[in-house]
């Protein structure tokens, strides 16, 4: 086994004192208000989504930035003439008129735009800054390797703001820690914009360098790296071949809500259209466990049960977002919050594991709720339009670089060299997830986003934290049911 690290093993000692993870969920699902929450409690480790940061902070000063609590952290950015310009381009004081659209930020791209670029570093700061507040607990951001981008200036912003920890699933981060190795010494950072292009391609690198922007740090505390796995032989070779040291690992397992790995193998679809997912997709957790790396199992996991089992097992503790996702403290627009729970309540809200719905390619495990694009009038009714473009894929092409999306107008998919058939069903995530965290964009036809929802397949268990009488919970909640059967948390 390759040495895991040359840092000082006390560096990170922490996370062998984190028993609970709460989930990095969708775009602003777990935002600031819900991971400080979650923070604040001894062994647990609250986790901000970092999906989309530009998009939702600008819009949330659209709104009216309710209480000040963005620009209170804005004034603590490092730079002020870039916190004055985002705040001159997006900050509304009484808040937008409804019914009318959000300015948007502009799409991400290797194509360096100073704007968004500095917007972005600012989100991620004022996201982390919110969550470490009143508390001396652990915080994380979780990001999406296949949204590369955006990557960079995000992880500078969190660690800008003193984040704990990265966590990365959805494809396979091998770049990121020397990322923040560089940014750690204040070093230019760069990472391959497309895997495995030919030299002839040309195509550009992802750069960011401190150096360059008037915010940038001589040195900044290095945060701990967990890479978001489904397979221990991905542990193995990110050990072997990351570019610098990974601290420990999040087994995923196809139960967890977001996407989801495919079936190792030949993908098979069950009678109603789902992936099935065998033996050869479970984790190896005694593999795991002879890594000597701390790890957290995922998926199907949270509750007092699943927390001892993975105990048991060898895990340090276990990641969950359902359960946290439809707490109080949920960045979930309260209405849709409140139809999912009540459906719950009813014996719905039925999860499917769609293998179409994103058009990232992996299975997205979406919430049959009414009035969201689940269901196929809403879905049919709702134009096809890319007007946010995180899970655009950056295809090389013509000697230059084009950005295309299976959920786009068809006809500019296919321009792109996309196959017609690999668009059919495509969900608009990006519109979609936004709608969901109560920021849905109105279109020029008037049209607005609907939402999609997304869980794990333990969604029913909500009824546990919920008796009669009660119509929502808080973090709090959660934590007391999950370590009620679980000593020595």
């Amino acid at each position: 086994m390759a040495t895991v690290s040359n840092e000082p093993p006390s560096r990170h000692g922490w996370l062998h004192q984190i028993r609970i993870i709460q989930g990095g969920m969708g775009v602003a699902i777990s935002g600031w208000r819900l991971a400080r929450a979650v923070a604040a409690h001894r062994g647990c480790m609250g986790v901000v989504s970092g999906t989309a940061l530009d998009s939702v902070v600008a819009r949330r000063l659209q709104d009216g930035d309710k209480g000040g609590h963005l620009r209170r952290a804005i004034e603590a950015f490092p730079d002020q003439g870039v916190a004055g310009r985002v705040l001159d381009r997006f900050f509304v004081p009484l808040g937008k008129r409804p019914g009318t659209p959000y300015r948007r930020v502009g799409m991400q791209s290797h194509v360096d735009r100073p704007l968004v670029r500095d917007l972005t570093v600012l989100a991620a700061f004022v996201e982390v800054v919110l969550a470490r507040e009143g508390h001396r607990g652990r915080v994380g951001i979780n990001l999406m390797t296949k949204l590369r981008p955006p990557t960079l200036p995000t992880l500078y912003g969190a660690m800008l703001a003193g984040v704990d920890c990265i966590l990365m699933g959805a494809g396979i981060p091998r770049e990121i820690p020397g990322v923040l190795d560089a940014f750690a010494e204040g070093r230019e950072a760069g990472m391959h914009l497309i895997d495995g292009a030919a030299p002839e391609q040309a195509v550009p690198m992802l750069r960011f360098d401190p150096a360059g922007v008037g915010y940038g740090a001589a040195r900044l505390p290095r945060p701990a790296f967990l890479p978001i796995i489904s397979a221990d032989s991905l542990a193995v070779m990110l050990i072997r071949r990351a570019t610098g040291s990974v601290e420990g690992f999040v087994v995923e397992g196809p139960l967890a809500g977001g996407h989801n790995a495919p079936p190792r193998g030949r993908t098979v679809l069950d009678e109603t259209g789902q992936p099935v997912y065998g033996e050869r997709d479970q984790v190896d957790t005694a593999r795991m466990a002879a890594l000597g790396l701390p790890f957290w199992l995922a998926g199907g996991t949270g509750s007092p049960e699943g927390l001892a089992e993975a105990r048991a097992a060898g895990a340090t503790g276990i990641q969950l977002g359902t359960l946290f996702a439809y707490a109080r403290e949920s960045g979930m627009d309260p209405a849709l919050r409140t139809r999912v729970l009540q459906a719950v309540h009813e014996g719905g809200g039925e999860v499917r594991t769609d293998p179409r719905a994103s058009s990232s390619g992996y299975p997205f495990k979406v919430v049959q709720v009414e009035g969201s694009v689940s269901t196929p009038d809403v879905y049919a009714a709702r134009p096809r339009v890319c007007d946010n473009g995180y899970l655009r894929e950056p295809v090389a092409l013509g000697g230059g670089v084009t950005y295309r999306c299976a959920a786009e107008p068809l006809a500019a998919y296919v321009a792109k060299g996309g196959a017609a058939e690999d668009a059919a069903e495509r969900r608009c995530l990006c519109n979609g997830l936004l709608a969901t965290a109560g920021h849905p964009q109105v279109q020029k036809d008037g049209t607005v986003e609907p939402p999609i929802v997304t869980s794990g397949d333990d969604l029913a268990r909500l009824a546990t934290l919920l008796p009669p009488g009660r119509d929502d919970y808080g973090a709090d909640d959660v934590i007391r049911y999950l370590t009620g059967a679980a000593a020595g948390l």
